[in-house]
């Protein structure tokens, strides 16, 4: 009686089912990742008061946490593909909390950049990156309206997150509302809870199948040098690579890690400093901290919205220059709204704002899922995120510093919207000539043939051949 042997098929995308659910913990996950860094911009009055610090000095708050987020991309990698996204997810949550839990008593900005930026951002980083990996191996069909309706966590949470964090000064000054804050972040736990990996169906091959497949395969003519590679493969089995740096020969992921670099010098900044610009303008604190919901009310239907129309077919083939639109448009908003400095005027800034950050955030790992493919999109946003960190690291400190000097808001803005604008049109004009370039490479004028269809021909050509000697004969 011959044996069978047990094997698991690869697993496919279900495009619902329990993705939805997955949709659910990234959607929570992502709200945390981006909105808490700028949400938190509304205890920098109340923390230039206590600890008599500047504006560059509290921005670099924010920096960091955004800096932990992207540059413990590979970090979370490497721990994803060694231990899986649940365990990660659940000690990033631990890891977040604590982090603003003990920034609730430090004494000095110092104390604030080791527990609310390194600790609180490093928690965040091992949430945020398997949740994405998650939704990757979730979805295929629905990915770009999966990456949409998880990107409108970030302005859901920031049109919430503002006003309570000015609700929670105002009643329990910073310290208390950071402790809150750090119970709030352990819903991070409770979505990587949910993160159940998605198994392929199990099947039963018999013995004798794989023998008589090994056979036909060793009976087949095969070209010269695979016979040496197929040997080497067989004799060592290979390793899944914790950190794969091979994805770094793809160009279109270098041009999309310069414009990220670029994009994040200036595409956080408007956000992080617009409480303490509006206050400084004269506008009431409660006021002051209602423009970040505006942002974020927009935003969550510029992400789906934006995410549907990137899911059409004559779209999805051309995202990077879908891509490169939202940015220009972003940096224009900025440029444009620089000299505003009445209350309505940054109303209506923070309306074309919140569109255009709503386009950029449903469509960068849209982007980076198109160029990668979801086998390699673990390594390669763990290796973006990491170059990331240092342009996160460098903006919006540099805007503070801008304002301490020279004490005028406008110049944060002309830097931030000339940012977007080089990024937008230098991802615009380097994806034409790479396109270019791979098309012609792809389409040789002499195909070399396959092995299966030589053999076939070579046994038409002998059946022909077999038959004209008949006919020969017979005549």
């Amino acid at each position: 009686m011959g044996s069978s042997r047990v094997e698991r098929e690869a697993p496919t995308p279900l495009d619902g089912g329990w993705g939805w659910v997955i949709l659910m913990g990234c959607f929570v996950i992502t709200g945390f990742s981006y909105a808490f860094p700028k949400a938190v911009s509304v205890y920098f009055k109340e923390l230039m008061k206590d600890l008599g610090c500047g504006y560059s000095d509290t921005a670099w708050i924010s920096s960091i946490i955004l800096a932990m987020l992207y540059g413990s991309g590979p970090v979370s990698s490497i721990m994803v593909n060694k231990f899986g996204c649940r365990p990660v997810m659940l000690l990033g949550g631990l890891l977040a909390s604590a982090g603003m839990i003990s920034a609730s008593f430090a004494q000095n900005i110092i104390q604030l950049y080791l527990t609310a930026g390194v600790l609180t951002g490093l928690g965040l980083a091992l949430n945020f990156q398997p949740s994405l990996i998650m939704l990757g191996t979730y979805f295929d069909k629905r990915r770009p309206l999966a990456n949409g309706l998880a990107a409108a966590g970030s302005p859901v949470f920031l049109s919430a997150l503002s006003p309570l964090g000015q609700i929670l000064v105002d009643k329990y000054g910073w310290r208390g509302g950071f402790l809150i804050m750090g119970g709030l972040l352990l819903n991070c736990c409770t979505c990587g809870a949910v993160m159940r990996p998605l198994l392929g169906k199990i099947k039963k091959v018999p013995a004798g199948v794989e023998a008589d497949a090994q056979e036909l395969k060793e009976m087949l003519p095969s070209k010269p040098g695979k016979e040496n590679n197929a040997a080497k493969k067989s004799k060592k089995p290979q390793k899944k690579k914790l950190l794969d740096f091979s994805v770094l020969r793809d160009r279109s992921l270098v041009i999309y890690i310069i414009c990220k670099f670029i994009v994040v010098l200036g595409l956080f900044v408007p956000t992080i400093l617009l409480v303490n610009y509006a206050k400084d303008q004269g506008v009431p604190d409660r006021d002051a901290a209602f423009l970040l919901s505006i942002i974020g009310f927009i935003d969550i239907f510029a992400r789906p919205t934006c995410g549907v129309i990137a899911g059409l077919g004559w779209v999805r083939p051309k995202m990077a220059y879908f891509f490169s639109i939202a940015l220009i448009f972003n940096g224009l908003t900025d440029v444009c709204s620089a000299k505003n400095n009445t209350y309505m005027g940054m109303v209506i800034f923070c309306v074309f704002f919140g569109i255009s950050y709503g386009m950029v955030g449903a469509l960068q790992f849209e982007v980076l899922m198109g160029i990668v493919g979801t086998g390699s999109f673990s390594s390669a946003l763990g290796l973006v995120l990491l170059f990331e960190a240092v342009g996160v690291l460098i903006g919006p400190p540099s805007a503070g510093r801008l304002v301490d000097i020279f004490k005028r808001y406008d110049l944060i803005f002309y830097m931030a919207g000339g940012e977007l604008l080089l990024a937008g049109v230098f991802l615009a004009v380097a994806s034409y000539c790479c396109m270019g370039k791979k098309k012609r490479k792809d389409s040789p004028n002499v195909e070399e043939p396959d092995v299966e269809e030589e053999v076939n021909h070579a046994n038409h050509d002998s059946d022909n051949a077999h038959q004209a000697a008949l006919k020969d004969e017979e005549s």
